[in-house]
């Protein structure tokens, strides 16, 4: 027996190796590089750049997924933003979607207000009267926006969201138009008027995103409260919701005449059940 132990014993000695412990450490993982935010703004720099050349070659396509890239990272200089957007812009309009080009041109007065185009791509027949179209618009939506801060003053939360999205509606921001708009008739507005302006206003921004349906449901909605609501005639003729403003007052007048109906022979019914039997008149004798 203390023959086997003596063995054993040996045998794990001779199996250590000299000078290490029989406990070894995990080795450690390296550690993942670092990426900063002054590599990240220089990765979108080289997206701009390569989108640029991309779009000068015509491949516009790959252009588009680097200018769209460059702006993702959210770390381009406004000047660099407002120049991929152009690009984008031109684009869009060189393939035809109009609405795409416009929407970039308008976010790119918006990053940057003092973006411009050049002689020669402001004459470009192609997207030279979209700039020009929605550089306009923007301007007069600013200085109706100036107008509207001199003379409405909000006395409530509803009135300042309502405000709010007002202005958005005047700078062309439809989607932020309806956010506001819908918020500031969930948070109250005493008067009438004020509630028949933030829906007429979050139709008008729906029927200029060309979402018909939800554009005619908001009209519809209005007469519930105001059965007489009629637009002006400048309102009324805008060629973006002109049908379907037509379609929804005539639904919205059906609804209400039928309800009138019933409602009157609702009231006759009752009337009846409540007026007293008539009178039994006895027979004459001969």
């Amino acid at each position: 027996m203390r023959f086997l132990i003596a063995l054993a014993l040996a045998i794990l000695a001779g199996c250590a190796v000299p000078g290490s412990s029989t406990t070894q450490s995990t080795p450690q993982a390296p550690a993942a590089p670092q990426i900063t935010e002054s590599m990240l703004r220089e990765r979108a720099k080289e997206q701009l750049a390569t989108g640029q050349r991309q779009y000068e070659a015509g491949e516009y396509e790959t252009a588009h997924k680097s200018l769209s890239g460059a702006l993702d990272h959210g770390l381009l200089g406004k000047p660099d933003q407002a120049r991929a957007r152009k690009l984008l812009a031109f684009i869009h309009c060189a393939g035809g979607r109009e609405v795409l080009c416009r929407d970039e041109f308008r976010k790119a007065f918006e990053i940057y207000p003092e973006f411009s185009l050049s002689p020669a791509e402001d004459g470009h027949p192609i997207w030279g009267p979209v700039y020009r179209n929605v550089r306009t618009q923007l301007s007069a939506a600013r200085a109706a926006a100036s107008a509207r801060k001199s003379v409405f003053t909000p006395t409530a939360k509803g009135e300042a969201t309502l405000q709010e999205g007002l202005i958005k509606y005047d700078t062309g921001d439809y989607p932020a138009a309806v956010q506001r708009l819908e918020a500031s008739l969930k948070e109250g507005l005493a008067a009438k008027e004020l509630q028949v302006r933030a829906m007429k206003h979050i139709a008008f921004s729906l029927c200029l995103q060309e979402k018909w349906r939800d554009c005619r449901a908001a009209f519809v909605k209005i007469y519930e409260v105001d059965p007489d609501f009629d637009l002006t005639p400048a309102e009324a003729g805008h060629p973006s919701w002109t049908r379907t403003f037509a379609g929804a007052r005539a639904q919205a007048k059906k609804a209400l005449a039928d309800k009138a109906a019933q409602d009157a022979k609702s009231r006759t019914a009752k009337d009846k059940a409540a007026a007293p039997p008539a009178a039994s008149v006895p027979a004459k004798k001969n």
